[in-house]
């Protein structure tokens, strides 16, 4: 079965590259810069139901685009996680945090409605991590 990406995955994201496991997604929301890794695996929900060498794939990439958000916006602090209450597919949020974002010290999820970026951020943000990951691969 070929690997299809959520519709809700799809909708609120602007793939940014394709990793060696994962598709790298931009959120659509430019009050935090936000990274969605999602396995090309079909039918996976849960970490555990990964491959070995795929978990091991996607603890690297975590890492990778970690590294990146860092460089790219210097944060006060990552959040990495992996829900799926609302979107089932296996994704893994990696977000950089500011002291005093909309959201802090809180979660990001339930604070207030997405601000999307405009067609021209967008692209350019989605440019310069794409440039940044490939750079550090």
């Amino acid at each position: 079965m070929p690997f299809t990406l959520h519709p809700t995955l799809a909708r609120d994201t602007v793939e940014v590259t394709r990793l060696p496991l994962c598709r790298a997604l931009l959120m659509n929301d430019r009050r935090f810069p936000w990274l969605i890794l999602v396995p090309e695996r079909e039918a996976i929900r849960e970490i555990h139901e990964l491959s070995p060498a795929d978990r091991g794939a996607l603890i690297e990439e975590i890492a990778r685009t970690g590294e990146t958000l860092e460089r790219t916006f210097h944060p006060d602090k990552l959040n990495v996680g992996a829900l799926g209450n609302l979107v089932p597919q296996l994704h893994v949020h990696v977000i950089a945090r500011a002291a005093g974002d909309p959201a802090w010290p809180g979660p990001v999820w339930g604070s207030g409605a997405a601000v999307p970026y405009s067609e021209g951020e967008i692209e350019e943000v989605r440019a310069r991590l794409a440039a940044e990951l490939a750079r550090h691969g």
